[in-house]
């Protein structure tokens, strides 16, 4: 199998886009429009180009280039306590995950830098070791799959002082082996190898969609495609074009559908077992790849002036992330990235048709779960094509965020 995972350092696609074989054409009418190339748009492709469905994929830039590039990668469990029906999609997302992984690989060759690695947390506070004890009761319950069963584990001392400096879990430490991680970069280069030289999938780069009518969408050449459906998976993008949908007589909306969040991440060179867990205290995030690589991050931005830029706050991530680990005292950065995230309005990934318009369908909105939730996800969104009830919580529909929105009857 060949590995991508040695190009986290370059530019997401850029060897996908070359071999695409993408049409500068454009059809007058497609069954299914695409807006956006990031994870979401990518698995909704895939999952379209299995069931037959006539699709063109258009991406305003190019895929992967906006925060489904990055370098992270954490694909982290909700704890396991209030066990309701969102920690339970989530948990069954993150498990079929490896399913849908081995089949991408199988059908393209590549790697996709999955491995469920587990993670650590040190516990800083005293008060949080009896919280953590009964998390593991709650796993021992609830993180259960067929006859697999994934723990949530209280240790007294650091399970590897190389990797979780000691001194950073002064009232111990919880190993949980539910946690994995993906490489961002050698994954959507696989979604994009399953679409290249597809029956039914049509790619084209370099186009944005400026607006919405109820069957065709305009793009910023002034051109118009008809759809049958649209699927809006745009990223942060996607907001504008949701919340203009129906023209000049639509109700506006009290709130935005919602916004974006810059984070910031970098890739360091160290030489460590690419198997060690995820390490995460305080919002930070610690990721070793293959390769000899390993992911820092990452910050979460509501207020910015560049959305692409990396600053100070970067730097401290970096800095708290070489007081945590002895490995990486001495480790090189080698890449610095930042891009813009979409938060939907109630946080939780905005996904289905529009009440008003059902050939509408969002797809996007996931933050920091996209890349353990976008299979579902897509799966979701194309059983809108058909009508079929979506298999996800209410709370992630977009009738629902269009509520919290205040969208009037």
């Amino acid at each position: 199998m060949v590995s991508v995972i040695d190009q986290l350092g370059s530019s997401a696609g850029d060897s996908a886009a070359r071999s695409s074989g993408q049409s500068a054409s454009l059809p007058r009418h497609v069954d299914l429009l695409i807006v956006g190339g990031g994870i979401m748009g990518l698995w909704a492709a895939v999952k379209a180009e299995r069931q037959g469905i006539r699709t063109l994929l258009l991406d305003a830039v190019r895929p992967a280039s906006g925060a489904s590039g990055g370098l992270l990668g954490a694909l982290m469990p909700h704890m396991p306590d209030r066990f309701g029906e969102k920690k339970k999609f989530q948990f069954d997302a993150l498990i079929t995950l490896e399913d849908e992984v081995r089949r991408l690989e199988a059908e393209t060759g590549l790697s996709c830098g999955y491995r469920r690695c587990g993670r650590i947390i040190p516990l800083p506070k005293p008060h949080l070791r009896p919280i953590a004890a009964r998390h593991g009761l709650d796993a021992a319950e609830h993180w259960r799959a067929g006859d697999r069963h994934f723990a949530w584990r209280l240790l007294d001392a650091s399970p590897d002082a190389g990797w979780v400096q000691p001194q950073a879990g002064p009232a111990g430490f919880v190993h949980d082996t539910l946690a994995a991680r993906v490489s961002p970069r050698a994954l959507t280069a696989a979604l994009l190898a399953a679409i290249h030289g597809s029956h039914y999938v049509q790619r084209v780069d370099g186009q944005r969609v400026v607006s919405l009518e109820r069957d065709a969408a305009v793009l910023q050449t002034g051109e118009r495609i008809g759809f049958g459906h649209i699927i809006i998976a745009a990223g942060t993008g996607s907001f504008a074009l949701l919340e203009r949908l129906g023209g000049a007589g639509a109700v506006p909306l009290v709130r935005p559908l919602g916004s974006a969040v810059k984070g910031q991440a970098a890739l360091l060179k160290a030489d460590v077992d690419p198997g060690r867990p995820v390490i995460f205290l305080n919002g930070l995030y610690v990721v070793a790849h293959e390769g000899g690589h390993v992911a820092i991050g990452s910050t979460s931005e509501d207020r910015f002036e560049d959305g692409v830029s990396t600053d100070e706050q970067l730097e401290g991530l970096i800095a708290r992330a070489r007081e945590l680990s002895p490995d990486l005292q001495v480790a090189s950065v080698v890449e610095r990235w930042a891009g813009l995230r979409p938060k939907a309005v109630d946080r939780d990934p905005m996904v289905g048709p529009h009440p008003d318009c059902a050939q509408v369908i969002a797809l996007t909105g996931g933050f920091k779960v996209s890349f353990g939730l976008a299979h579902r996800l897509a799966d979701a969104a194309l059983a809108a094509l058909s009508g079929q009830p979506a298999d996800m919580p209410r709370s992630f529909t977009l009738s629902h965020h269009l509520e919290v929105a205040g969208m009037r009857a």
